[in-house]
């Protein structure tokens, strides 16, 4: 069966009472592995992003109600069917203050923001006007809630689905950002690019490079035949929303700026074009390990990321979430450099001491957890005579998945790994496997 048969005959098969006889328009994003980079981001690191096998497709039919109507197909046995329906008048006369402020008040609608604020999004910072209504389908096998990037799966292709719909010319990388923008702006948490650039950007079985300066795409770079990636499962459920991300996020602009004050603000401002050495020699002294948001806001006032901002009843680590990414942008630069110039299988071995690096820099900002830190043990036990040669927590860490960086061969001591880890936690964890295009190489199809 051909990919444009598989794609009409799931739509609908599905969901044959939601369309009309009209064209279906299907879009399709995937969610990502996060091998090295992570929360380094919005400090303008490097990061190394793998687009895995499963993906999110959004089928979208234009109508002449001007109406906006959702409808998220279960996932799995434990999940129903979830609808959204809305005016788009009442969405266009809302900021995003107000929308946020909407979709937050329900926590069981909270999931349409997604995707209703496409259209908001592309309204405000596209000046787009939809005059047609539309119904919107939803398809996903990313799991939620495991740090492996289903919203902005879902982001990605809403927005390139709309884009093709209603004609508007965006390229991948601003379907991206603008993406980025919905879960900023509308959803409400603090995310970087990286995400949304992998699902609207990814290609299939490459790893993206991009240095998040906010977002400059560095090309992909193609794994050793003898390698791949695999992600397993911690059942700690992530959120990049959670307030152990947000601490982090938070302490390291606070680090930047009180740097900044000593005159050290590397180039354009971002924590990650500082060196290690330079770090050490010339702020170290200076950096609380942890610091009152009451003191730092009475000295320092504020900062400058547009998504965060510094509570004064909350207390930051401020030295290791700013040590983080100055030292994750030195490891992603040393681990694409290898790769680059990949001379056999030897050097596996130091690309895991790099995962296990980042890793431990998680744990050391308050980002860790138990579960995830016994995966990455488990690994170390079996190590590179095993053919897994290193592993780390992914995204915004405090649970979700751990990527594994193994030998093609080493499938069955993946598994192994997946039942130690169900025998000592009660917990069957999930095994993550393949690779697939992003939004943009995929395309859309017409239906």
């Amino acid at each position: 069966m051909t990919t444009f048969e598989a794609t009409r005959a799931h739509i609908t098969h599905k969901c044959p009472d939601f369309f009309s006889p009209a064209e279906i328009i299907v879009s399709r994003a995937p969610g990502r592995i996060d091998l090295m980079g992570g929360i380094a981001d919005y400090s303008g690191s490097l990061v190394l992003q793998w687009p895995i096998a499963a993906a999110t497709h959004v089928a979208l039919q234009l109508q002449d109600t001007p109406t906006l109507q959702i409808r998220s197909l279960p996932s799995d046995s434990d999940q129903q069917t979830r609808s959204f329906e809305m005016p788009l008048a009442d969405l266009y006369s809302q900021d995003y203050a107000s929308a946020r402020a909407l979709f937050q008040r329900e926590p069981g609608r909270h999931w349409a923001a997604y995707v209703a604020g496409a259209f908001l999004v592309l309204s405000r910072e596209r000046e787009c006007v939809f005059k047609q209504g539309v119904r919107i389908l939803i398809s996903s096998d990313v799991p939620e809630g495991k740090g492996v990037s289903s919203s902005a799966a879902l982001e990605v292709s809403t927005m390139t689905a709309i884009a093709a719909a209603y004609e508007v010319e965006i390229s991948p990388g601003e379907i991206a950002f603008l993406s980025q923008k919905v879960e900023n702006a509308v959803a409400g948490a603090p995310c970087g690019v990286m995400d949304q650039m992998t699902a609207a950007c990814g290609e299939s079985d490459r790893l993206l490079a991009l240095l998040c300066q906010p977002g400059e795409l560095q090309g992909t770079i193609k794994l050793p035949d003898e390698l791949t990636i695999w992600g397993i499962d911690s059942g700690i459920r992530h959120s990049v929303a959670g307030a152990d991300y947000g601490i982090v996020r938070t302490a390291a602009f606070m680090g930047q700026r009180i740097i900044a004050e000593l005159g050290g603000l590397p180039e354009h401002g971002y924590l990650a074009n500082l060196t290690p050495e330079e770090f050490d020699k010339n702020f170290v002294a200076h950096l609380p390990q942890q610091m009152s948001g009451k003191d730092f806001l009475n000295r320092y006032r504020g900062i400058t990321d547009p998504v965060t901002s510094v509570d004064a009843s909350k207390t930051y680590p401020v030295f290791s979430a700013t040590k983080h990414p100055v030292c994750e942008h030195a490891r992603v630069k040393l681990f694409a450099e290898v790769l680059r110039n990949w001379c056999g299988l030897r050097q596996a071995n130091t690309l895991g001491e790099l995962m296990y690096e980042s890793h431990d820099s998680y744990s050391a900002c308050g980002l860790g957890s138990s579960g995830t830190d016994e995966l990455v043990r488990l690994v170390r036990e079996v190590g590179p005579d095993g053919g897994l040669y290193g592993a780390k927590i992914t995204g915004g860490g405090s649970g979700g998945t751990v990527a594994v960086l193994a030998h093609r061969s080493a499938g069955p001591a993946i598994e192994e790994i997946a039942n130690q880890y169900a025998r000592r936690t009660g917990y069957q964890p999930m095994i993550i496997s393949g690779s697939s295009p992003g939004a943009a190489q995929f395309g859309t199809l017409r239906l």
